[in-house]
């Protein structure tokens, strides 16, 4: 499929509104979600059928020739199997006419995209952890959304309305005049629109086509470090020399109590049980709704308290620097697992990523491996060990005493002069440094030695295939 490009000018950007949605309107978003997720069920099921099918083929002894035929996962071709299907189906023939065409075509295109991924992930050509074959969506974890790309999706002129197809005319909770006044000067053209239950309320996701117009920032000379952490949840460091602290709120600790009573209260209620069949009570899911609200009002402070200060940031500064945290392997840490989750740095690094750029200003980001706390913003040596609960750093050669979390913001604002301007992680011009004490700053071997005959232990060789046996050729052999 050919990626859409922009024009000249012009740039994809994505407006999230919230939607005022009545009953009648409830219903028929529930519905369009429901839909797309039976859809994507129903294509996992179409193609694996033929997998495991196969598979037994094999087991009995049936020739290449004769097994049966794979079944394309791309979606045209899905989109045909299932226009076919969907009319005999007893699954879908009583109520798909129900739904827009969009809500089924979106299950497909995630469908689709799963088995893109898994193919991608086991022939090496996809980077991240290892993907397995796409499941069954359940319909109580199943997240609820629809995705709509054709048909009348449009702002009201009053901009207080949107009109998607087959849902109609939905009020928002918010004003979008300011979306209105683009659209009819042409700086903006909408391209899809995305509807998603999170945290209780629908919300639209506008996918739009925008004029990029650059608003300079306060200071576009000046650079700030920022070390992230938990204790503060920022410290920065400008060119200026000012070191300031960003208190880090702990909305999920300042809610930990209200948590815990309400999951008190949900634990004594009779919930839902799914090997028995035993249906929630009325009472557990008013306790439930309750336990949800108190989560939801963490998030949404979560969030804009982070959109606050990395929209602060960008707009000041022209470069940032930031360093590539290891976020997953943090959250290993059962003592540290919460705090991380609450402070959110893959948030923050994913938030001032798009906004510099909208900006037109310059983000650097350290390679994961940079000792920024362990060097010494002075002379530039680095220590062998610093634990965490140090939280001074002194420095053996030159005597500087100073906080760990500024010394890393010094070290991080330096990368901005030592850096050839590309803004990615490990593309620096580091300064040369001291050595490190006990050979800390060699090259751990890569590759192991082959052994030689004789000296206890065999190297292991992969056997020669055997004769007449021929490399398969088609690409879905290589998944198993």
């Amino acid at each position: 499929m050919k990626k859409f490009k922009p024009r000249p000018g012009f740039t994809v950007l994505a407006h999230r509104l919230a939607l005022d949605a009545h009953a009648t309107t409830d219903r028929r978003l529930h519905s369009h979600a429901g839909a797309a997720r039976a859809a994507y069920n129903w294509a996992v099921a179409y193609v694996t059928a033929v997998w495991w099918q196969r598979k037994a083929e094999q087991s009995y002894g049936v020739g290449e020739d004769e097994l049966t035929e794979w079944r394309s996962w791309s979606l045209p071709s899905l989109r045909k199997a299932f226009n076919q299907d969907k009319r005999t189906n007893p699954r879908f023939a009583d109520w798909w006419e129900e739904n827009s065409k969009e809500a089924y075509n979106t299950g497909l295109a995630n469908a689709s995209a799963a088995f893109d991924n898994y193919s991608k992930s086991k022939s090496g050509k996809r980077k991240g952890r290892k993907m397995g074959i796409p499941r069954f969506k359940s319909k109580r974890k199943a997240p609820l959304t629809c995705r709509f790309t054709t048909g009348t999706i449009r702002i009201e002129p009053d901009g207080r309305h949107v009109t998607l197809p087959r849902i109609g005319t939905v009020r928002l909770h918010e004003d979008a005049g300011h979306l209105v006044a683009l659209v009819d000067a042409g700086h903006l053209r909408i391209l899809s629109a995305t509807v998603r239950l999170d945290r209780g309320r629908w919300f639209v996701s506008l996918q739009v086509e925008q004029k990029h117009q650059l608003v300079k920032v306060a200071r576009p000379g000046a650079a700030v470090g920022i070390d992230l952490g938990i204790k503060s949840l920022a410290v920065l460091a400008d060119s200026d020399g000012v070191l300031a602290v960003e208190p880090n709120p702990g909305h999920l600790d300042g809610a930990h109590k209200q948590l815990r009573r309400a999951s008190r209260i949900v634990s004594r209620r009779q919930g839902p049980d799914r090997s028995t069949g035993q249906q929630a009570s009325k009472r557990w899911e008013k306790a439930n709704q309750a336990r949800n609200k108190i989560h939801h009002r963490v998030a949404n402070l979560r969030a804009d308290t982070l959109h606050k200060m990395t929209t602060r940031l960008a707009s000041t500064y022209g470069t940032i620097v930031v360093e590539d945290l290891n976020v997953a392997g943090m959250g290993r840490n059962r003592r540290l697992s919460r705090r991380v989750a609450d402070a959110a740095f893959g948030e923050i690094r994913r938030q001032l990523t798009y906004k510099t750029r909208r900006h037109g200003t310059r983000l650097i980001v350290a390679d994961r491996f940079f000792p920024s706390s362990k060097t010494c913003s002075r002379c530039g040596v680095v220590k062998a060990k610093l634990p965490l609960s140090m939280r001074l750093f002194e420095c053996d050669n030159c005597g500087l005493v100073i906080d760990r979390d500024a010394n890393a913001g010094h070290n991080l604002l330096a990368l901005a002069t030592r850096t050839t301007g590309t803004g990615v992680a490990g593309d620096l011009d580091l300064a040369k440094a001291e050595s490190k004490p006990r050979g800390a700053d060699h090259k751990t071997r890569t590759t192991r030695p082959r052994r030689e005959p004789g000296r206890g232990g065999q190297v292991a060789q992969s056997p020669a295939p055997g004769p007449g046996k021929k490399r398969e050729t088609v690409a879905q052999l290589a998944l198993w």
